[in-house]
């Protein structure tokens, strides 16, 4: 019986590598070359690392560096949690999750006290990684917590259980700096920024730096600037490089190394429902979100 064209297109992604490295800053800047080392199995799991993964701006890579560099975390033998904290629910779809059949999601999670975190993760594909979903009624919370005494600490008390279950926990941010963004901010340890490399996507970072700077002040005084992530890198483009020096030039201890290129594989993962990692586990986007990963709990942003 002949394949059907989504088995061999699964297929023809597992057996091929059209990139032969992962493109880096350093190496596109000609800087010194950094080496990531290699990252020891964790042998204990306790006190999670919460990072929210944050830009008003849309379509910039923000879900699919969440559940990709959650998978990359578990193959390390991090205990990953995503939590979809976006009303367009891209996360929960990218993991093949049908929102029209959900039992509950974050939302319930958010307007209702009586409700428990472990009634509500999901299992996905990837071993060691869970999620909580969420759906286009989570659009209504900002108004539903407008009277809620504390309302930007609801997503930190809803956390509080498990963070002795997990390592990481990941949370996709909506494209806005409203209350629920500020939410997210008040419950994590730290943000990563991913930041297309195009002109335009420079102009919103300063008010994402005042909306963390506030949050510090406020609500969350241990709120670190984990990283910005350049993300879409055009390796045949003069102008994907000159956005890349800028963007060091105005964070030039914040930048990560590893850069995320554009390929027509992470498209290909929504549609399939599962990350890269195991979509296309030899292609250069799997190799870019494991080496984040290493770089990531290198420099001290996770365990």
């Amino acid at each position: 019986m002949a394949k059907g064209s989504s088995e061999v297109s699964r297929f023809d992604a597992k057996s091929t590598n059209r990139d032969d490295e992962v493109a880096t800053t350093s190496g596109v800047l000609g800087l010194p070359l950094k080496e990531i080392p290699d990252i020891p199995l964790l042998t204990e799991h306790h006190g999670a690392t919460v990072i929210s993964v944050v830009n008003q701006k849309g379509g910039v890579g923000k879900t699919t560096t969440t559940i990709n560099l959650g998978a990359a975390l578990a193959e390390l033998g991090r205990r990953v949690l995503l939590i979809d904290f976006d009303p367009q629910h891209s996360l929960s779809v990218g993991l093949g999750v049908s929102t029209r059949q959900l039992d509950g999601s974050i939302y319930n999670l958010m307007m209702d006290e009586s409700t428990h975190i472990e009634d509500f993760l999901l299992k996905t594909s990837v071993p060691g990684m869970d999620m909580i979903p969420s759906h286009e009624d989570l659009a209504g919370a900002e108004g539903g917590l407008m009277n809620v005494i504390a309302r930007e600490k609801v997503l930190k008390r809803i956390l509080e259980p498990v963070l002795g279950d997990y390592d990481v926990i990941l949370i996709d941010c909506q494209p806005s700096l409203g209350l629920l963004t500020v939410n997210a901010l008040t419950a994590s340890d730290g943000v990563i920024v991913p930041l297309e490399c195009e002109y335009f996507a420079l102009r919103g970072v300063a008010l994402l730096a005042d909306i963390i700077g506030k949050v510090q002040k406020n609500t969350n005084p241990d709120l670190k600037l984990t990283g910005i992530l350049p993300t879409m890198f055009d390796r045949k483009t003069v102008h994907s490089r000159e956005v890349l020096e800028r963007i060091l030039e105005a964070f030039p201890n914040h930048v990560f190394d590893t850069i995320i290129a554009r390929t027509v594989r992470f498209p290909e993962t929504t549609v399939a429902g599962e990350p890269i990692t195991t979509y296309a586990s030899s292609s250069s986007g799997a190799s870019s979100y494991r080496r984040l990963a290493r770089e990531l709990i290198s420099i001290g942003g996770t365990k």
